[in-house]
C-alpha cells in the first residue's frame, strides 16, 4: 500500500484529500499540530467507514516535531510514497507592500515558505525509497507571477504581499526541487485547488472542499509518465489545468 503524509490536515482541504486518499486506499498520515485534535478527527472518520487514517504530530515551524514525524513513518512504514505539503496561513489583513509589518510577513514566510523546505528536506530520504516518489506542494493562482501582472486577470485587484510573495517564493523553490530531484524519479508539482469556500477564506471562495481534493489527487497520483515542475489550478478553464507561472 502506498503511504502518503498531508500536512496541516485536520480541517478543510487537507482534511477531504486525507478522506478521498483513504477510500482510494492509501495508508494515510493525517498531519496536524495538536495530536489530540487530530487523534479526535481521525476517531470520527474511523466511525464513518475510513480506515488507513493515522494522526501524526507534526508542527512545519518545529524542527523537533518534523524529525519526530518522520522517524515515526520510518519505524512503521519504512518509507514514504507521497508528500503533500498542505500546511499554509494566509496572514493578517490588510497586506501592503509599502507597511506590511516584516514580523508578519516573516510569521507567513515561516509557514508557507520555510516550513515547506524543512520538511521536504526532512523526509527526502524516505521518499526515495519509494518507487514513485510524489511531492506536491500546496499553492494558489495568487502566487503566479504572470497572471499578477494581467490587468485583465479576475484576481488581479486581490494583492496580498506576505501571501503572495510566500507562495510565489514556493513555487520557485518547487521549480528547482523538481529539477534536482528529476534523475531520482520524483515527481514534484505546485498545485492550486482554486478558490474553495473554507475556513482560511471565511468560505468566501466559489469552490468545493471535494472538487479542490479531487484536483489535488488528479495531479499526485499520477503514472511514471507524468508531468513533473509543472504548476496546476484548479481555476484554469481548461482541460489541461496548467498555470502560467
Amino acid at each position: 500500500m502506498k503511504t502518503v503524509l498531508i500536512t496541516g490536515a485536520n480541517r478543510s482541504i487537507g482534511l477531504e484529500t486525507a478522506k478521498q486518499l483513504s477510500r482510494k486506499g492509501l495508508i494515510v498520515y493525517l498531519g496536524t499540530r495538536d495530536l489530540q485534535k487530530g487523534e479526535a478527527v481521525v476517531k470520527e472518520l474511523s466511525n464513518n467507514g475510513y480506515e488507513n487514517i493515522k494522526a501524526i504530530e507534526i508542527d512545519v515551524t518545529k524542527p523537533d516535531t518534523i524529525l519526530a514525524a518522520k522517524n515515526i513513518i520510518e519505524k512503521e512504514e519504512g518509507k514514504l510514497d507521497i508528500l503533500i505539503n498542505n500546511a499554509g496561513i494566509s496572514g493578517e489583513y490588510p497586506q501592503s507592500a509599502l507597511d506590511a509589518p516584516i514580523k508578519e510577513i516573516q510569521t507567513v514566510f515561516d509557514i508557507n515558505f520555510y516550513g515547506v523546505i524543512s520538511v521536504t528536506q526532512a523526509f527526502v530520504e524516505l521518499l526515495k525509497k519509494s518507487e514513485s516518489p510524489r511531492i506536491t506542494n500546496i499553492t494558489s493562482g495568487l502566487g503566479s507571477l504572470t497572471l499578477h501582472s494581467d490587468p485583465n486577470w479576475k484576481y488581479y485587484t486581490f494583492k496580498a504581499t506576505s501571501y503572495v510573495t510566500s507562495k510565489a517564493a514556493l513555487n520557485a523553490f518547487s521549480i528547482l526541487l523538481a529539477y534536482e530531484l528529476n534523475d531520482f524519479g520524483f515527481k514534484v508539482n505546485v498545485i492550486d485547488p482554486g478558490y474553495t469556500a473554507t475556513d482560511f477564506n471565511h468560505h468566501s471562495g466559489p469552490g468545493t472542499v471535494e472538487s479542490a481534493a479531487s484536483f489535488i489527487i488528479k495531479h499526485t497520483l499520477t503514472d511514471q509518465n507524468g508531468p513533473t515542475g509543472k504548476f496546476f489550478s484548479n481555476d484554469i478553464e481548461d482541460e489541461t489545468g496548467v498555470s502560467p507561472w
